[in-house]
């Protein structure tokens, strides 16, 4: 015998399940896109950096940031940054990356070029050599690479001014090689009438400023070594400075041994004449300038104690004995 309750039963029971399962579906799908690709992943990296270098694929950042942790799923990246019209307008550069973001907001902010970096206050000492300048770098910027640096930097030397720079976390090496080189350029310009009147070529100045910057601790000292050091030269007399060592050998002059001051380099002006092959620094603006102003006095010869103090000797007898006196352990 028919039973149509029987029928009716089991079309309610398909159609249960059939709904059941589309609800179940519904739920479980956008739930499974958040978890797996728009959440921020557990490990982000949290207060780095990341960098997009320019002429990167869109694939290839997608696949960068997956790697990095900062997105969950390449693919999902790409297709939102497509939907957002931006699959050929990502820009490169730094983006910091303070807290966890999810791939939405990631997205526009590589679209939309919006980096959140904040500029670093960095000082350069006066004197600083460029090794010295690729240490502070380093200390300070992200990944900063100090043996580019330094390669890059290599003829650069005493020509890169030192100052306070205000760097992104993510400067390279040539564009702050180009903002000191510039800032020089400024700097130099401001002393163009004295160059001119000294009749001295450019690279002879910043030189022998580079020597006065080690060698003396205030302005009035750095006149009258100015006026010692070239008077040497134009006596004829090698300028026997134990500044250019730091540079030779990094050894000051309390530091110094025989042996030392034998030393064959082209800026040992124990053993050669005239000015070093070049600057031992990067000397700054009064430096510069007293190379351009040296004061006229009666002295050939002067010393420097340990607290920087500066004592000066018309002979050289006088010099021996400011020695006995004032260079004593």
């Amino acid at each position: 015998m028919y039973d149509s309750s029987d029928t009716e039963y089991g079309s309610f029971l398909r159609r249960f399940w059939k709904e059941f399962s589309l609800l179940v579906l519904a739920l479980i799908f956008p739930t499974s896109v958040y978890l797996f690709c728009i959440r921020a992943p557990v490990a982000f990296p949290t207060g780095t950096i990341t960098a997009i270098v320019r002429g990167m694929t869109l694939k290839q950042i997608a696949e960068q940031l997956k790697a990095e942790g900062v997105v969950r799923s390449a693919l999902f990246l790409e297709l939102y940054i497509h939907v957002l019209g931006g699959s050929t307008g990502v820009i490169a550069g730094g983006y910091a990356l303070p807290e966890p973001e999810n791939v939405f907001s990631i997205g526009k902010r590589i679209v939309a070029g919006d980096h959140q970096l904040q500029t670093l206050r960095i000082t350069v000492p006066e004197g600083s050599t460029i090794h010295d300048i690729a240490t502070i770098l380093g200390k300070s910027l992200v990944a900063f690479p100090e043996g580019l640096f330094v390669a890059e930097a290599q003829q650069k030397e005493g020509y890169l001014f030192p100052d306070t720079y205000f760097l992104l976390p993510t400067a390279t090496p040539e564009e702050i090689i180009k903002t000191m080189g510039d800032t020089f350029s400024q700097k130099i310009a401001t002393l163009e009438k004295e160059i001119k009147k000294s009749n001295r070529p450019l690279k002879d100045i910043v030189t022998m400023a580079s020597i006065i910057e080690k060698e003396a601790h205030t302005s009035d000292d750095r006149r009258i070594i100015s006026g010692i050091l070239w008077e040497r030269l134009k006596i004829g007399m090698p300028l026997q400075v134990d500044a250019t060592f730091l540079y030779i050998n990094g050894k000051n002059t309390y530091d110094l041994s025989v042996d030392d001051l034998a030393i064959d380099s082209p800026y040992n002006t124990y053993k050669y004449a005239g000015l070093p092959i070049g600057p031992i620094g990067n000397p700054g603006l009064d430096s510069l300038e007293a190379a351009l102003t040296p004061m006229t006095s009666p002295y050939l010869y002067y010393l420097s104690d340990k607290s920087g103090k500066t004592y000066y000797a018309r002979t050289f007898n006088e010099h021996k004995r400011n020695r006995e006196k004032y260079m004593q352990e």
